[in-house]
């Protein structure tokens, strides 16, 4: 945290969290001539510094503090579901930019399954093309899924990996359609910044700045407005006053207490950490956590099946070359009345380096001795394909606060989630599908390791207060001048990467408050 230009002044917005929805925010904020803080719990990364093209090192743009995960299907935490540092997770997420389909919006009225959004796919679509526009995302010239279908404002990325290669290979010799994947990636230089030379860091937060995040995108032009960031500022609590207003935050900083007051508080703190803050900043006026009369702060947490499927090769494919996603397929991303399941899947062709690939077939697939050092020694012959599936929303799946507490004095969040009937038959189906595909290819089923990806959910949006969270806007239903911005929000998990959504609610609850400004909250 930098020398504060005030002290003790009330701001007109403070947003918790930087990443993809924060650095949005605080930017379109700004933009408009907001007085608008940002705060962030991790550091202010600067990435010729702090990234490096190493697997082990990574793990420090992660958020690693203890969660208690529990249920029949317990999550894994830290690199695979949230970042700690100004740009969130988006300084390591693969650049996989996906659009959500309108029938994502309207799951109950299609599948009388879950529950429909209170927006609708056209609501989004301005605000989808604004953010693509802005950060030039590449893509194909035809893109044959969904409401949106090319072209992209910077031409596909060439050449593709061999493992995008042998996808693209199974799925023409299936029938099954494919493209290279719309990216967040430049494929031409933009903004100073140069394109990408494949070199699949991309994970490991883009030394180059060829990979957007919101780091080196939105929060630069938000500061150059004015926008002050705090880094390095855990906030611990919510603070309200005695009419029930919010009234700012608490956050802690190198062991001490500060106060940040505001008009609006915004949380864009992620699926664990906003409900966390919620519930922790429990009060007199609203006992059971803030913006909780519904019951339903943490409730409805949903990932996506994130199932890695691998199969060996003759020839060498080396999983570790070029950009980790640049191929996909959305061909079963729609309800198939001919499948023994609702909803869909998106399949990303997958590349892996050696570190991740090892633990986790040692973790998830319980590989080890000389069966893991046997793939291992033969790793340049595995190909790789990634199920990204939608998981429907079940209540007993949630964000609770422990009795453990964390150095803030926090109690932890404990996360309980379970597969439904529903999502294990999907899976089965998409894994054996990516089988299929590689077999095609000409390669020989190896193995699968079970994952998840992309939590979603825990503060769900609606129209009726005692089913939902917040409205359509992202506002509480119970305190007009907080607002809940981020991942949690969602209602559905759709069959795709969500990060493009995040970011297109975020813009669409910028342009709400700019239209409100002025107004009493």
């Amino acid at each position: 945290m930098k020398d504060r230009r005030f002290a003790d002044q009330e701001v007109d917005v403070v947003i918790v969290g930087l990443g993809a929805a924060g650095g949005v925010l605080l930017r379109d904020l700004a933009k408009a001539g907001f007085d608008v803080v940002g705060i962030e719990a991790g550091p202010f990364w600067d990435p010729a510094r702090d990234f490096a093209s190493d697997e082990l090192h990574a793990r420090t743009l992660a958020w690693n503090d203890t969660r208690l995960s529990t249920g029949p299907d317990a999550l894994q935490f830290g690199a695979n579901n949230s970042g700690r540092g100004v740009g969130g997770g988006t300084v390591h997420f693969t650049g996989v930019f996906y659009r959500f389909h309108p029938s994502d919006f309207k799951v109950r009225t299609l599948d009388a399954v879950a529950e429909d959004w209170p927006i609708t796919y056209e609501d989004l679509a301005p605000h989808y093309a604004k953010i693509e526009a802005e950060i030039k995302v590449s893509g194909p010239r035809h893109f044959p899924w969904g409401a949106f279908q090319g072209p992209y404002p910077y031409p596909e990325r060439e050449p593709i990996s061999a493992n995008a290669q042998v996808f693209r290979k199974g799925c023409e010799k299936l029938g099954i359609r494919s493209t290279v994947a719309p990216l967040a990636i430049l494929s031409a230089p933009f903004d100073g910044r140069p394109p990408c030379i494949n070199r699949g860091f991309c994970n490991q937060g883009c030394l180059p700045n060829a990979k957007f995040s919101t780091l080196i995108h939105h929060i630069p032009e938000a500061m150059a407005r004015g926008a002050e960031v705090l880094s390095d500022c855990m906030v611990t609590r919510i603070l309200v006053n005695k009419r029930g207003k919010v009234t700012g935050v608490e956050f802690s900083h190198d062991g001490a207490s500060f106060e940040q007051k505001a008009k609006v508080v915004i949380v864009s703190a992620f699926v664990v950490e906003t409900p966390r803050l919620l519930l922790n900043s429990a009060c007199p006026q609203y006992p059971d956590g803030l913006a909780n009369s519904s019951g339903l702060v943490g409730k409805y947490v949903m990932p996506h099946s994130g199932h890695d499927v691998y199969a060996k090769f003759d020839e060498p494919i080396r999983l570790y070359k070029g950009t980790p996603v640049l191929a996909v397929s959305q061909d079963f991303y729609e309800t198939d009345p001919n499948r023994d399941f609702v909803r869909g899947y998106s399949l990303n062709a997958h590349g892996s380096r050696p570190v991740s690939m090892a633990s986790m077939a040692a973790t998830n697939a319980g590989l080890w001795g000389k069966d893991l050092h046997d793939i291992m020694r033969d790793y340049n012959y595995y190909a790789r394909i990634t199920l990204v599936g939608e998981v429907l929303p079940a209540r007993e799946n949630s964000v609770t606060l422990s009795d453990e507490k964390d150095e803030y004095g926090i109690p932890r969040a404990q996360v309980y989630f379970s597969y439904g009937e529903n999502d294990r038959k999907l899976i089965a189906h998409g894994v054996e599908t990516c089988n299929q595909i590689l077999e095609a290819a000409g390669g020989k089923r190896a193995f699968v390791v079970p994952d998840s990806a992309h939590l979603m959910g825990g503060c769900r949006m609606g129209k009726d207060p005692k089913h939902s969270v917040v409205n359509e806007y992202c506002q509480s239903h119970d305190l007009p001048n907080l607002y809940i911005c981020d991942a949690s929000v969602f209602v559905t998990s759709g069959g795709g990467n969500p990060t493009e959504t995040v970011m297109a609610i975020a813009s669409r609850t910028a342009d709400h408050l700019i239209r409100q400004r002025g107004k009493d909250l």
